[in-house]
């Protein structure tokens, strides 16, 4: 089990990019949390194993036809034990 705190640079509000991430998550059985900055990127906290979490960032980062992802950084952050599911922040 991994969990990595993320942030999303590019055209990523405005655009459903929360919602985007939700439903990936959700499909690769991940937990944790998208949120929009006020400085215009998306944070994002995601947890689960190493395979769907690369999955996961491999389709965030590829984006839709209306969000771009122009930079995304990924640093390991600490495990939360017992976290059931993946939540869109406001």
């Amino acid at each position: 089990m991994k969990r990595y705190h993320v942030f999303v640079e590019g055209r990523v509000q405005g655009v459903g990019f929360r919602t985007f991430c939700t439903v990936r998550a959700q499909r690769y059985h991940l937990t944790g949390s998208v949120r929009n900055l006020e400085n215009g990127m998306v944070e994002l906290y995601i947890q689960g194993e190493d395979p769907q979490i690369t999955a996961f960032l491999e389709e965030v980062e590829a984006g839709d036809r209306f969000i771009r992802v122009d930079n995304i950084s990924v640093k390991p952050s600490e495990v939360i034990p017992g976290e059931k599911k993946f939540i869109y922040r406001w």
